[in-house]
């Protein structure tokens, strides 16, 4: 009837002139005029496919767009051929359905109507959710763009389940989706997994949209993945609708807080925060907080291993000490060791609470998950965990800025090797372990241009690392970071082998833990953990703090010349005082210019996500299937994927 056809193009004047206001275009949006090199690209057809009417943004060509508004609601006059088509359309449609498919193409998540666009309005306007069409993907070229390889994660995805809806705006979160549901990108799901997934996902997306989703820049697919970070696949399959909208609202903000813009970086210490006088702290605690000897601020460490088996939470250990040591009873700080599994980190979190712990340090990245499910738990606890760029509202996180020390490390080492060679040991690839690799060469190279750092990885399967140097003679070495207390071994840090066979510690760098945990602990006390008018509930906090802070620092060899002693002290005091930036002016990575002089300095969250090596640096990133099975759990929490072209496309 003409009389729906009228309302339809209410709704359509109506759509226009909100899109006018807003300053964007009114009309449907045409996939040929924004990729010029459509014709040119690899296409597959997927055959006849329901697809989500939502998904569909405009027009494959602009011949039509000024027909229909961007909601493809119909704009022309009521007495044209095209109204009469449309309400015989919208006719059948209520005594039939839309009996043929309609034709579209794929291109990065967004459909295209090539033929059937009456039909999509039509659809649209009875306000349905799906319609029949013959889907033909059109591939981007491979550019190692962000948004292009998580396209390409997609089509895996895709390709295993049929899914078209769930989209992300992050790398790796596919794979990370499909290991919730026990699943793989490599072999298909068996149809059961396939619709309780679907099932889940329009679940929560209808909570999601409920609660503003479709305007946010974070995908219903993230807060999906959010929401069973949280809560589990096993819960929402089994939860009412209005469990399920509880559920989002009470992690709402962890799902505002999710990607790189809603994290705010605390990169110093705040200088005026100083502990007062320990006479002054036995009356009247420090700052004059509520916390006393009788009443402490309790804290509660988790650590993966113990202290005898793992440098790293050795290091942490000692930080516990020093807490404990320094505030003479106002604070007090226990630990639970060897917590490794998801099981008993969940088990820590109970017993701090019950415990009545105020705060709680997660001291590994892969227990993210296990934090702010504590945190939704127990919302009165403050909960962080050591690790940097995993966003989280409700879950503070920290990390030190270790690189400015490699940079002096590496200058330091290239002006003692003998033949223009280093060889570099890293773990495993994370988010920020990257940029110490690059800070370390490019500190090296300053010193020497003609060095080369020879990277080699003690997380991946088989590694030989120590054999492999020797065998490519290497005398100057950058070693572990870390020792194990009973570890006789003197390998770590800087250090050269004689020929004799002996080894010289040359410098190493110096994790001060309890440095880190004061100067969070004194906000606590002194009542400015949440006085900071720039961090919003939506955003997640992250303390990177640096040398300027006291956080890290090197311990130099007595052996050293008083020369490079100066330099490394120069060096120090530059970085500290903001006077010199690692990474500033010309830098260049394996494949070429990623940073000229003259450009806008490289941003933090281009820092901390380097997912390439700089051009004098010899050796790879490995991928994750190489790395071995105790690495996954926290690459696969805070993973960096190798960029093979060396780009700053963040």
């Amino acid at each position: 009837m003409i009389d729906d056809y009228l309302k339809a193009k209410k709704q359509g004047d109506s759509a226009v002139r909100r899109a006018i206001i807003q300053g964007r275009d009114p009309y449907l949006f045409s996939l040929s005029s924004f990729l010029p090199d459509y014709d040119s690209l690899a296409k597959i057809s997927l055959g006849i496919r329901e697809i989500p009417l939502y998904m569909i943004a405009g027009t494959v060509t602009a011949g039509r767009t000024n027909s229909f508004a961007w909601n493809f609601m119909p704009l022309l006059n009521d007495h044209t051929e095209f109204a009469l088509k449309w309400s015989n359309l919208y006719d059948s449609q209520l005594e039939f359905g839309i009996r043929d498919p309609i034709k579209v193409y794929e291109y990065m998540n967004r459909f295209y109507v090539q033929e059937g666009n009456k039909r999509v309005s039509v659809t649209a306007f009875n306000e349905g959710v799906s319609i029949a069409a013959e889907v033909i993907r059109v591939m981007p070229r491979r550019t190692g763009d962000k948004e292009v390889n998580i396209y390409y994660e997609y089509v895996d995805f895709f390709n295993v389940t049929g899914l078209f809806e769930i989209t992300f705006s992050e790398e790796g979160s596919y794979d990370k989706l499909a290991e919730k549901y026990g699943q793989s990108l490599s072999a298909p799901w068996p149809e059961r997994s396939v619709q309780q997934l679907r099932t889940d996902f329009h679940a929560f997306q209808e909570a999601f949209n409920a609660k503003g989703g479709a305007k946010l820049d974070t995908t219903a697919g993230d807060g999906f993945l959010k929401y069973i970070d949280v809560y589990t696949a096993e819960s929402i399959d089994r939860d009412s609708p209005v469990q399920i909208a509880k559920n989002t609202s009470a992690i709402w903000n962890e799902i505002l807080a999710f990607g790189e813009d809603s994290i705010v970086l605390i990169d110093k210490a705040d200088p005026s925060k100083k502990s007062t006088g320990s006479l002054l702290n036995r009356f009247t605690g420090y700052f004059g907080s509520a916390y006393t000897k009788e009443d402490p601020l309790r804290i509660a460490l988790i650590y993966e291993k113990n202290p005898a088996d793992s440098a790293w939470t050795y290091g942490h250990a000692l930080g516990l000490n020093e807490i404990n040591e320094k505030y003479e009873g106002t604070v007090e700080a226990i630990a639970f060791e060897n917590r490794s599994d998801s099981e008993a980190i969940d088990e820590a979190f109970d017993a701090a609470a019950a415990d009545k712990d105020a705060v709680v340090f997660t001291t590994s990245p892969a227990m993210m998950e296990n934090a702010l499910r504590a945190a939704i738990r127990y919302p009165d606890m403050k909960i962080l965990n050591c690790s940097i760029n995993l966003s989280s509202s409700a879950v503070r996180t920290y990390y030190p800025r270790m690189y400015e020390v490699k940079y002096i490390m590496g200058a330091l080492a290239a002006g003692i090797a003998r033949d223009h060679r280093i060889g570099y040991l890293a773990d495993y690839p994370i988010y920020g372990s990257i940029a110490n690799i690059n800070a370390f060469a490019i500190g090296a190279a300053m010193v020497d241009p003609a060095v080369q750092i020879h990277l080699k990885w003690s997380g991946v399967k088989n590694s030989r690392w120590e054999e492999e140097m020797s065998a490519e003679g290497i005398s100057t070495i950058s070693g572990p970071d870390l020792i194990k207390p009973a570890d006789p071994s003197r390998k770590y840090g800087v250090y050269q082998l004689r020929e004799n066979g002996s080894i010289a510690n040359i410098a190493a760098p110096v994790w001060h833990w309890g440095r880190y945990y004061e100067l969070i602990i004194d906000q606590i006390l002194s009542g400015t953990w949440d006085s900071r008018e720039s961090v919003k509930k939506s955003h997640a906090l992250n303390y990177w703090y640096g040398l300027s802070s006291g956080v890290i620092d090197l311990f130099l060899s007595d052996a050293l010349s008083y020369y490079s002693k100066k330099l490394v002290d120069q060096l120090r005091r530059s970085i500290a005082g903001w006077t010199l930036l690692p990474f500033d002016g010309e830098i260049r990575s394996q494949s070429g210019v990623v940073h000229n002089i003259g450009d806008p300095a490289i941003s933090y969250e281009q820092i901390i996500t380097m997912n390439w090596l700089n051009d004098n640096v010899i050796g790879s990133i490995p991928e994750e299937d190489e790395l071995i099975d105790s690495a996954r759990g926290t690459v696969g929490i805070s993973g960096v994927k190798a960029d093979r072209r060396g780009s700053l496309s963040r």
